[in-house]
């Protein structure tokens, strides 16, 4: 039975450590994406109480308002789509499995054929779900708090469902130094009819369930824990490796207990801040030149009504008077004297504000990475220009990528493979994978722009070598060079299906078997030969 009071201890404490990145978070989201924001902006005290649909549009509107420049928006968009579309596109294959401690060619063929189309099943069904959109949704907050927390869980069909939840409503923290992020604490506040329809009417506090009849739309706060669970056994859902507590908040009340096999969350992060859990995201480091260029962006449309408007300046002569006076079209306007009213031409200087807009707008650009990620205004590249852009952004997010591996897409392909293989969508595993761990790799685009450096080395050896046999006429020089080994290598890195690629053992049957069949073939001819010679001397 969960402690209910040390679980709401430890989550005033987590309610404290967050505080350290909640300013930098608001003001990041309020230059960017402000609406996905507001909830967060409209947080006092680290609670997450729902506020009246009033207050929260009041904040919307008015952070709205203050954004005059949209290049760190678009920026933010570009890089999202990119991290995406590197990581976890709809059009290629990504995921892919292996076994833990083995080789490749140490597999049993049946075992890479089943983990091979359990991976491409996976694929189909994660797109087939609503996974892109979640996705990209997700990418959006990993560039501006750093964080994004997507839920993962089967749906009625034995298919997965995603779900992104709000930033605003989470407190996290890992369970090992160093670690990912394995503790979750989430308040959520559904209607007093939500939360009776959710838990039942025997599991809820009596209070809410009086609400749910009299005020059914009357908000309740709910604790939703999700943490290991140490020396669990999995044979319940109570003793999962990985425990899920709800409580009701205002009647400290336990109102369900249950487990999960995998860590439902998928928490990924940008940059983590020392001595902390949690992040910063690229964002932030573009922060200040956002600012700047928001607020001159600002001045110079100042300017511009000022130069289109007109400014105008008057004498109090005792006829006209200025403070009342409006200018416009058709309109006579009563003066002593025509001196009395004239145009003032503004001081700014339009050249030196755009020079400068222009200027930081790159600026904002190159730290969001968008202008290198952006597709070239080339209709064609060769493939010496495809091979030196797929470098640099190799580079540009591989750092991150490293991450995205550990905190992403492994424990997102193991909430798959856990749920597919307890549906029995994947049928029925081989005995011999019986008791061995699963490992995971990736064959995204991303991944498969990092294993090129790889590639493009073994093409400029193995040519290289020929130039030297060629020239030299040293055949033995083949003999430095593994030619199969480099064969499957390049196919592995460059995401060749593995179905397509015998085993090293059965690549050297077929040669056996072909070398006795040509020497089988052999000995027929010879053997007709001397049948043939025998009959001419005849």
């Amino acid at each position: 039975m969960p402690d209910v009071d040390a679980l709401l201890r430890r989550h005033a404490q987590l309610k404290q450590k967050r505080t350290l990145v909640e300013q930098p978070w608001r003001e990041s989201y309020a230059y960017t994406y402000p609406l996905r924001g507001a909830k967060l902006m409209q947080q006092t005290g680290g609670s997450s109480i729902p506020h009246d649909e009033a207050s929260l549009t009041s904040t919307a509107k008015a952070v709205t308002a203050a954004i005059y420049d949209t290049t760190a928006t678009d920026g933010v968009r570009i890089l999202a789509s990119a991290i995406v579309a590197g990581t976890t596109p709809a059009n290629s294959r990504w995921p892919a499995y292996g076994v833990a401690g083995y080789e490749e060619d140490d597999i049993p063929g049946e075992v890479k054929q089943y983990l091979d189309d359990g991976a491409e099943l996976i694929w189909r069904n994660i797109h087939n779900a609503n996974f892109d959109q979640v996705a990209f949704e997700c990418a959006v907050d990993l560039c501006i708090p750093g964080l994004f927390a997507m839920f993962v869980d089967e749906d009625l069909e034995g298919g997965f469902t995603f779900e992104q939840w709000p930033l605003a409503q989470l407190w996290v923290g890992a369970s090992k130094a160093g670690g990912p992020l394995d503790v979750v604490h989430r308040e959520y506040w559904p209607t007093a009819e939500q939360a009776v329809n959710f838990y039942g009417e025997t599991m809820v506090s009596p209070r809410v369930l009086k609400q749910s009849k009299d005020k059914p739309d009357e908000r309740i706060g709910y604790l939703w824990v999700i943490e290991p669970r140490p020396g669990a056994d999995g044979k319940l859902a109570q003793t999962m490796p990985y425990s899920s507590t709800h409580i009701e908040l205002a009647s400290k009340k336990l109102v369900r207990e249950s487990g999960y096999h995998e860590m439902p969350l998928i928490l990924p992060r940008w940059m983590v801040l020392p001595d902390s859990v949690y992040t910063q995201g690229p964002v932030w480091d573009a922060l200040p030149t956002i600012k700047t260029l928001n607020k001159t962006v600002e001045f110079t449309l100042q300017n511009l009504d000022m130069a289109v408007a007109g400014m105008w300046g008057a004498v109090d002569d005792g006829v006209l008077n200025p403070r009342t006076v409006r200018v416009g079209p058709r309109k006579v306007i009563v003066m002593n004297d025509k001196n009395s009213f004239f145009p003032l031409s503004p001081a700014g200087k339009f050249e030196l504000g755009e020079l400068k807009i222009e200027q930081m707008q790159r600026e904002v650009r190159r730290l969001l990475m968008a202008d290198q990620l952006t597709p070239q205004d080339k209709p064609q590249m060769t493939a010496t220009e495809v091979q030196v852009r797929v470098e640099i952004i190799r580079q540009l997010l591989g750092p991150v990528y490293g991450r995205m591996q550990s905190e992403y897409m492994k424990p997102l392909l193991e909430r798959c493979f856990g749920i597919a293989l307890r549906a029995g969508v994947l049928g029925q595993p081989p005995e011999w994978l019986l008791g061995k761990t699963l490992s995971v790799r990736y064959n995204s685009p991303l991944a498969r722009a990092q294993k090129m450096v790889d590639v493009a080395a073994m093409d400029r050896f193995e040519s290289t070598l020929a130039q030297e046999v060629a020239a030299t006429g040293k055949t033995e020089l083949l003999d430095n060079y593994d030619f199969d080994g480099a064969a499957r290598e390049r196919a592995e890195l460059l995401g060749v299906p593995m179905k397509l690629i015998p085993a090293a053992r059965k690549v050297e049957k077929m040669r056996e078997e072909r070398a006795a069949k040509q020497a089988e073939q052999q000995q027929q001819a010879m053997a007709a030969q001397a049948i043939g010679g025998q009959a001419i001397r005849t």
